[in-house]
């Protein structure tokens, strides 16, 4: 996707109240979206939340993997370019861990990605955006910045 980190990841709390429900809804799966918006130079502005269906191919392995289909991802990202949006990273819940990207996350990522966790609701369900880098470097948590 981008090689480049943003500095910040910019989103109006209509956004985050929407994405919070479409990750949780899969449980005891892991729930996933794709998030489309705009790069302003370092700071990224989320627009739009792009439900999709965890489509891992082993069911039973669904409560700790997620996968999105191509098929589904393209679609997002034709959508997306008319609107002037474009495809930013994707989201997923951990619904049994925290917000934090597990091994599996980072060994899945062949590209530098923005990827947005919501961790367990007991372990107080925090969203958290990281940006992954190519492997082998560590995460890198980004700062989340409230717009109107």
């Amino acid at each position: 996707m981008f090689s480049q980190a943003p500095e910040q990841i910019r989103a109006d709390l209509h956004l985050l109240t929407v994405l919070r429900p479409i990750l949780a809804s899969a449980e005891p799966e892991e729930g996933c979206a794709l998030l489309l918006g705009e790069r302003l130079d370092f700071d990224w502005q989320l627009r739009l939340v792009w439900p999709c269906c965890n489509v891992w191919p082993q069911p039973q392995q669904r409560c700790q993997r997620f996968a999105i289909d191509p098929r589904e991802q393209l679609q997002a990202q034709k959508w997306g370019r008319a609107q002037g949006l474009e495809l930013l990273g994707s989201a997923h819940s951990h619904p049994t861990s925290g917000a934090v990207p597990s091994g599996t996350d980072r060994s899945l990522c062949g590209i530098s990605t923005l990827m947005v966790i919501l961790g367990a609701q007991n372990l107080g369900g925090e969203l958290v955006a990281w940006w992954l880098p190519e492997a082998p470097a560590a995460p890198l948590s980004l700062p989340w910045r409230m717009v109107s």
